[in-house]
This record gives structure tokens, C-alpha cells and sequence, in this order.
């Protein structure tokens, strides 16, 4: 099971987090993403646990636990969504483009009315 750990100090370490996960079962692998820019770890972690029961067993033990001098958030990982981190949402976009459209048949169709209006 994969678990997510927020709120990390950036010193901390993969083998920091192994240690203080081993404790409630067998760790499969630690990840600690870095910034593409800076190199510098993001603040959070990935755990993944063999055994589900270990997992939530992790879970319920170190949330809200201390983690050099840091409150850390841990909880089972979602799955990431379409279109990952980094990318924009184009819908945005899209109800812009849809707004600024209607705004000029709008502006139009005045000009057309005062066109009329003046005959």
C-alpha cells in the first residue's frame, strides 16, 4: 500500500522515513520527490508497505506525529489525477475564450441596435 507523508522538514531523509515506518512492518521503498528547478526535496514523501494492515497500522500510529520538529500528515496515497502536477487546466482557458466571445456578440448586437435606432 502506498502511503503519503506531508509536511516534511526538506532534511529529512529517505532512511529517516524507513526508520520510523519499519517500526509497524516491512517498508518496500521510500520516495522523496525534488523540485526540477531547485533540486531541493518538496516538503513530502512517498511509503510504500507490503501488508495493507501494516500500512494502516503506519498510518494511525504517525499522523500527526513530530518528524524534526515538524508535524507530519500521513494517509493512505490517492492516485494521482489526469494530467499530473505541471500541467495546465485548459477548461480554464476555454470558459475564457467562451466569456470574451459572448461579450463581443454582445458589444455587436448593440452596435446593430444603435445602427437601427438611428434610421
Amino acid at each position: 500500500m502506498k502511503i503519503f507523508v506531508g509536511n516534511l522538514a526538506w532534511e529529512t531523509t529517505e532512511e529517516e522515513l524507513t526508520e520510523a515506518f519499519k517500526v509497524h512492518g516491512q517498508v518496500s521503498s521510500v520516495s522523496i520527490p525534488s523540485d526540477r528547478a531547485t533540486g531541493r526535496p518538496r516538503g513530502f514523501a512517498f511509503v510504500e508497505m507490503e501488508k495493507k494492515s501494516e500500512a494502516i497500522a503506519a498510518i494511525a500510529a504517525l499522523n500527526g506525529t513530530m518528524l524534526k520538529e515538524r508535524t507530519i500528515v500521513v494517509n493512505e496515497s490517492k492516485p494521482r489525477q489526469e494530467g499530473g502536477s505541471g500541467s495546465y487546466n485548459r477548461s480554464g482557458g476555454n470558459r475564457r475564450r467562451k466569456e470574451r466571445a459572448k461579450e463581443e456578440a454582445w458589444r455587436e448586437a448593440a452596435h446593430k441596435i444603435d445602427e437601427l435606432m438611428r434610421c
